[in-house]
């Protein structure tokens, strides 16, 4: 509940754009005080959440639930643990504005500890067939962003999966021809807490269960494919390391922005590495 604070908070404070902002839960034990108590303090320029809590089946479910309930143009999601940067949705609306023709937008994401602080940049590029065929995506959710007319065209998340639906919701896009592009800025901090699901044996598991037999990888292209996707990290600059300063929200200071700068890398984090304790 905590980290749904900060979260709330991060989107009652954006500027410059009209925001329609939902919160789907489940059933969890005290959400209804915890977005109330969250929103009596956050209730930055936009008006409060609206909160929708009724079972669901699972994750994707709960997701393609409170996108149907939406009526923006340009539609995104964060989970709990993560935040947007000041500015963020600006920034974004002001893309797509600019480019009526991309359907799907991808930027960069820096990776936080529990106490707030920077430990990875995550410079993102576009995501393929191939390699999405043989590894995980390379993309993060909460700097995903995306027009209501994918939505329309019927590209929700598939319920069936409870970790990799992200992956096969990119995949089964980009096999419909939806345009995509990257933005090469950070937007948003996703935080380690213990409790991220993306590396985990059970997603691992369940990375590549939901390819046809025709779409399984062909292993022995997977040293090229693989190659092929890190020349173009290189060449976007994503094996480097930063110096960074955000402004978030943490536990410690859950009712302002603190700034906050790291020299960081850009590895994804080992177990544990999330922990400052």
């Amino acid at each position: 509940m905590d980290w749904l604070r900060l979260a709330i908070a991060s989107v009652a404070d954006q500027e410059g754009v009209e925001i329609e902002h939902l919160i789907q839960d489940g059933g969890t034990e005290g959400i209804h005080e915890a977005v109330a108590a969250a929103t009596t303090v956050s209730t930055g320029h936009h008006d409060r959440p609206q909160l929708f809590v009724e079972k669901d089946d699972g994750m994707y479910d709960a997701i393609n639930r409170g996108l149907k309930r939406t009526r923006g143009e340009i539609c995104c999601y964060l989970n709990c643990d993560e935040q947007y940067l000041p500015g963020t949705l600006t920034t974004i609306a002001h893309y797509f504005a600019a480019n009526p023709k991309v359907d799907v937008l991808f930027a960069d994401a820096i990776l936080v500890n529990d106490k707030g602080t920077p430990i990875s940049y995550r410079r993102v590029t576009l995501p393929s067939l191939a390699h999405l065929r043989q590894t995980s995506l390379n993309t993060l959710t909460c700097a995903t962003f995306f027009r209501r007319r994918i939505l329309e065209a019927g590209h929700f998340f598939p319920t069936a999966l409870k970790i990799a639906g992200d992956q096969a919701w990119v995949f089964q896009m980009l096999k419909s021809g939806v345009r995509m592009d990257v933005l090469h800025e950070p937007v948003s901090v996703f935080t380690f807490t213990g409790a991220n699901l993306s590396h985990t044996a059970a997603a691992n598991e369940e990375r590549f269960g939901w390819l046809s037999p025709e779409e399984k990888p062909r292993r022995w292209l997977a040293p090229l494919v693989i190659a092929r996707h890190r020349f173009g990290k290189l060449l976007a600059g994503a094996y480097r390391n930063r110096s960074v300063t955000i402004e978030i929200y943490t536990l410690e200071e859950p009712e302002l922005r603190r700034k906050i700068s790291a020299r960081i890398g850009f590895r994804w984090p080992k177990a544990g590495v999330y922990s400052s304790s």
